[in-house]
């Protein structure tokens, strides 16, 4: 027989109500998940102090050491959004958030793994000087609307197993920056931003980062943010650091769903045996 919160006697009635997490007040894990929005304002606000503004004034001779370091300093708030964002799953998991959790990281989400790569990808565009200046805005935008859709969908589907249905908007959106930051030819860059886009609301199968994965990805993107500060610093080196980096993140993006789909093959055979 259940018992409801009026059955309770007054004692154990209020240590449950003690022991829910109020909608209006931040979790722990609320305030990394606003750790991750501030870092999507501050790489949006780089973007455009650093490389945008100052190519509007000066023009394409402007500095390439100061572009460059604006650059990477962008990519790694990105990057520091992106753990915040994994953190804050751990800890909710651990010490429960607060009722509006999820919405927050929805919203967080879009800042700093919607607008700012997209927007990246667009000031790009405009500063490589490109003769497709129409293209590289519509790359932009379908960024951001296929992690609008993407975001609106995880909420509302639930799957199994520990995967996810589409690439996660984060490894997303350091995908596609790593896409730009390898400076390939304009074509080439832009059929992989839309490549990615297409990744994040397809149907193909990322798996979650728990467990190992995530010792792994937060290992992962420190690593990265290590590369791209000996880039920003013009340390001998710091280019080779900073394109291996680039090209082993495309590169995981690609095979990740080789290994989900053959882990649920897996699945499947075992299911089927027994």
């Amino acid at each position: 027989m259940t018992v409801t919160d009026s059955e309770l006697p007054v004692s154990s009635a209020e240590e449950s109500a003690e022991s829910a997490v109020s909608p209006s007040r931040l979790s722990v894990a609320d305030v990394l998940t606003l750790g991750n929005a501030v870092c999507g304002f501050a790489s949006v606000y780089f973007i455009t102090t650093r490389v945008l503004v100052p190519y509007l004034s000066d023009g394409p001779g402007q500095g390439a050491g100061e572009v460059r370091q604006a650059g990477a300093t962008a990519v790694m708030l990105m990057l520091l959004a992106s753990l915040f964002d994994l953190c804050d799953g751990l800890v909710a998991r651990k010490f429960r958030s607060s009722g509006m959790g999820a919405e927050l990281d929805n919203l967080s989400d879009l800042i700093s793994f919607g607008l700012a790569p997209a927007y990246f990808v667009v000031v790009w565009g405009l500063v490589s000087g490109t003769d497709y200046p129409g293209l590289v805005v519509l790359a932009g935008l379908a960024v951001l609307l296929a992690g609008l859709l993407r975001l609106a969908r995880f909420s509302c589907t639930t799957m199994q197993d520990g995967m996810f249905q589409g690439m996660p908007i984060p490894f997303a959106a350091l995908t596609v920056v790593s896409v730009v930051l390898l400076q390939l030819p304009f074509v080439a860059t832009l059929l992989a931003v839309l490549g990615v886009a297409w990744l994040m609301v397809s149907r193909v199968e990322y798996p979650k980062p728990t467990g190992k994965l995530a010792v792994a990805t937060i290992v992962w993107g420190t690593a990265n943010i290590g590369c791209l500060v000996v880039w920003a610093t013009g340390v001998a080196g710091g280019e080779t650091l900073m394109v291996t980096g680039c090209t082993l993140q495309v590169l995981v993006a690609a095979v990740l769903p080789l290994f989900a789909g053959a882990r649920r093959l897996n699945a499947v055979r075992q299911r089927r045996a027994a």
